[in-house]
């Protein structure tokens, strides 16, 4: 298994191709807009705003280790860093969470004003289909399933479910039950899209394709009560965002439902199950090290 040292340097290796891509787009974007310039300044100013990349990252290596190259899932990784910007953007809006921080920057509609950040992230997520459909090194077939995924993992049965489910229960007694459900739908369902994605573009099969949801769907339950647990005794200036806006906004979390200790060991065991799936693969180091460094991870 890769030393720690070696898992960042290869994260932030697949998160510059990323990003060189992303960059790719924007020049695009910025050459064809007109009248919208401060739409566009809004997508890009919270697209560029940092991030771990994992999502993208996810698609890039599950890619790899279905037996794909990097170079034919840069457009799939794009998208799925789009959508998943856009949920930060929405989430941040006075009608959700009314967070004033992201990443260490004021929220886009601090910056841009609430319209024009509501409008961003409504741009980015019709930009992430329409990147996938302009791919030319996929398939229609590829492109029709990676489409499918992205969608069903972000609808109301996905991550805009289960932010219903976070806003509807704000100052309300959650269950266990509930909290799992919601968190499956609100981060791993669109973790599981990642690397759904990645095993399509690297032509897996359809067993593998199992294996990589299984994995996706325990790396979310784990990253999400992570960071539960890092809004209460994390770093303000390392999370990228006040710390305490959970019980500030009524939220229960596995770190208030259960406590702190008990949250870690959730929290490792989601991860324990997680590393179980990918004994489907080979040539899993990197994957099986970025689980325990997001496990361990501070921000």
């Amino acid at each position: 298994m890769t030393a720690i040292g070696d898992v960042t340097e290869k994260l932030n290796y697949l998160a510059q191709l990323v990003n060189d891509e992303l960059e790719k787009f924007k020049k695009i974007e910025y050459t064809n807009v007109s009248g919208q310039k401060n739409v566009v300044d809004a997508m890009w100013y919270s697209l560029s705003a940092g991030g771990k990349r994992i999502r993208p990252v996810l698609v890039l290596e599950f890619c790899r280790i279905c037996g794909g190259d990097y170079s034919s899932a840069l457009s799939a990784a794009c998208a799925i860093e789009m959508m998943h910007t856009f949920s930060l953007i929405h989430d941040d809006l006075p009608c959700v969470d009314n967070d004033d921080f992201r990443r260490g920057k004021p929220s886009c509609h601090k910056a841009y004003g609430e319209v024009n950040a509501l409008l961003a992230g409504d741009a980015l997520e019709n930009r992430a289909f329409g990147i996938i459909a302009e791919c030319g090194s996929l398939t229609d077939s590829q492109k029709v399933r990676l489409i499918k995924t992205l969608s069903d993992s972000t609808g109301v049965l996905g991550m805009i479910g289960g932010q219903v489910i976070d806003t509807e229960c704000e100052n309300d007694p959650v269950t266990e039950e509930l909290l799992l459900e919601m968190y499956g739908m609100k981060t791993g369902a669109l973790l599981s899209a990642a690397c759904k994605m990645g095993c399509i573009c690297g032509s897996g099969t359809e067993q593998q394709l199992k294996f990589a949801d299984d994995y996706g769907k325990n790396l979310g339950l784990a990253f999400q009560i992570v960071d539960d647990i890092l809004d209460v005794e994390g770093s303000a200036e390392r999370f990228g965002k006040p710390i305490g806006s959970d019980a500030e906004n009524g939220k229960t979390t596995f770190a208030s439902l259960c406590g702190i200790e008990n949250a870690k060991k959730y929290a490792f065991e989601f991860s324990e199950r997680a590393l179980s799936a990918l004994e489907a693969f080979s040539d899993v180091d990197f994957l099986k090290e970025l689980t325990m460094f997001l496990l361990r991870r501070d921000y």
